[in-house]
């Protein structure tokens, strides 16, 4: 008799385990999304650049504003180098008065991968592939960025879905700058004090 009460309460529990187990997870912070704006605020950890990304559902890989991209060899690595001009940002809040024009940032990263980009009316390009760190809604975040020269668009860092999905972000597409932290950053000025030492 005692055997029998105690199979059923074994049962009992393995029956209602999952049920309290699926119950825990939904309550986990991790597993609510962290919403954000389809354009938000974010900075570059190894410099303190701060730029404003769009979050596009519609690209799979992050960009990120470059130019003069070259690559190079660093034992039997392939590395890139590249660089991202202040002046391109004068956007940001922090802006005026600083002197800004001649000031380019310089980046040295081993590459990821590179990719053939299909453009519509014109020939495919191939696009280095690097992973860098930066920091949004006051929080880290490490993803791929291919180095694209966008200076013709409005925002110079584009955030896409491998970062949305790794990191659980969820997009408002009808707002912006909705993250509720911020990030620490150097202004231009600062920025452009640093280059000068």
């Amino acid at each position: 008799m005692m055997l029998s009460t105690f199979m059923k309460s074994i049962a009992a529990v393995l029956l209602f385990s999952p049920a309290l187990l699926l119950a825990n997870s939904h309550t986990d912070k991790n597993s609510v999304p962290e919403k954000l704006g389809f354009v938000e605020w974010v900075v570059m950890e190894e410099t303190g650049l701060r730029l404003k990304a769009r979050l596009d559902t519609g690209a799979k890989t992050s960009s990120l504003h470059a130019i003069n991209v070259e690559p190079f060899k660093k034992g039997e690595e392939e590395w890139v180098s590249f660089q991202l001009p202040l002046a391109d940002h004068k956007d940001q809040d922090d802006a005026d008065g600083a002197e800004v024009d001649d000031v380019i940032l310089e980046f040295n990263l081993p590459v990821e991968r590179v990719v053939k980009i299909k453009r519509k009316g014109a020939s495919s390009q191939r696009r280095y592939v690097v992973i860098m760190e930066f920091c949004i809604a006051g929080t880290s975040h490490k993803t791929e960025f291919s180095l694209a020269d966008r200076g013709k668009f409005s925002y110079p860092a584009l955030l896409g879905r491998r970062f949305m999905s790794d990191d659980n972000i969820l997009i408002d597409s009808s707002d912006s700058f909705l993250a509720e932290k911020e990030c620490e950053h150097k202004s231009l000025a600062e920025l452009a004090e640093s280059h000068a030492d």
